[in-house]
């Protein structure tokens, strides 16, 4: 293989890890604030691989971001080449991962993790656990949604992708 071609082919993957981790992680930085919070930082804790939030955390944030990532994604690469059309299906994206991670995350942390038998908040899972929780999710939401909205504002106006 030539080497402009490896370059080519390192320069092609590099750019899709960073298409397809780097919203995870750039997510990631921006939530980290709520890490600040015992029951939350807990929670990461206790999360696969287990034993701390410096593994389970970021492998949390990239994996709730590939939804997102593969819809938005997706719409784009299948989508009409008109760009309303493309505009549509990019906030059909915003809409439905939005309701599902608003009430999915809470729910799942709150219940289901507890139910799964990993049992991540000493508090006992009050008012206060679960306004963190739906604030957290409401954070990522907006962290998630704001650039594919953006995006399918900017394809409706003509903007182009």
């Amino acid at each position: 293989m030539a080497p402009q071609t490896i370059a080519r082919l390192l320069t092609e993957w590099a750019t899709l890890f960073v298409l397809v981790v780097g919203p995870g992680l750039v997510a990631g930085l921006l939530w980290s604030p709520f890490l600040g919070s015992d029951r939350l930082r807990s929670l990461f804790e206790r999360l696969w691989p287990g034993g701390s939030p410096a593994v389970s955390y970021p492998l949390a944030m990239v994996g709730l971001s590939l939804p997102w990532v593969v819809a938005a994604g997706g719409a784009i690469v299948r989508g009409s080449p008109e760009e309303l059309a493309m505009a549509n299906a990019l906030l059909d994206v915003v809409v439905g991962l939005s309701a599902l991670y608003l009430v999915g995350l809470p729910l799942v942390a709150g219940f289901g993790l507890p139910r799964a038998g990993i049992d991540w908040d000493d508090t006992g899972y009050g008012p206060r656990t679960w306004a963190l929780l739906v604030g957290g999710a409401s954070w990522y939401v907006a962290l998630l949604a704001t650039p594919t909205l953006a995006l399918s504002v900017g394809l409706a106006l003509g903007g182009g992708p």
